[in-house]
């Protein structure tokens, strides 16, 4: 299962849905609709971590959001 914190939004400059995987630096997709953006998000996140291990580089452990408090 996919633990990684996904962010999804809508960018008027690409009309597109974009999404980005913060856990994984540089981990972005694009889709026509929520849902595509979704799908090919998990793929990007699943490549960057094979490739991660391919190389030999490390894999950073799903943290999620951390709510701070003040």
């Amino acid at each position: 299962m996919f633990k990684y914190e996904m962010i999804i939004f809508w960018s008027e400059e690409d009309q597109a849905f974009v999404g980005e995987i913060p856990e994984l630096p540089g981990c972005m997709a694009h889709g026509d609709t929520y849902q595509s953006a979704l799908a090919n998000l998990i793929e990007a996140g699943q490549l960057w971590i094979d490739t991660a291990i391919e190389f030999g580089d490390p894999v950073p452990e799903p943290k999620g959001r951390r709510l701070a408090y003040a």
